[in-house]
């Protein structure tokens, strides 16, 4: 058929990975750290053992309140963009419509 160009990806498989966008804390009510990765196990450890230099490491967060799963990385990374733009009243409110006693989770990955 003139002027009808195959389909360039059929068969393809495009695998990608699974996002996830976490909030880490000192206390109840603390600092807060919004952040995106493909392995929130091995991210949050890193944050917990302090291998991990910067805003995390100076203000002691280590405490792991609020996690999201994505079925692909690129979901996760666009809502980190949008909750990095909320205010601390709507992120706090967040974390309290899931876990109101601020528990630590990383027990529960």
């Amino acid at each position: 058929m003139a002027g009808l160009v195959p389909a360039i990806h059929v068969g393809q498989i495009c695998w990608m990975r699974a996002g996830y966008v976490y909030f880490l804390t000192n206390r109840p009510n603390g600092i807060l750290y919004v952040g995106v990765t493909s392995d929130l196990a091995r991210r949050v450890y890193e944050h917990r053992t302090g291998a991990v230099e910067g805003f995390t490491r100076r203000y002691g967060l280590k405490r792991l309140v609020y996690f999201e799963v994505y079925d692909d990385i690129r979901l996760a990374i666009q809502r980190e963009h949008n909750i990095k733009h909320w205010s601390r009243t709507w992120k706090v409110r967040l974390i309290l419509a899931n876990n109101p006693e601020w528990n630590d989770l990383f027990e529960t990955l």
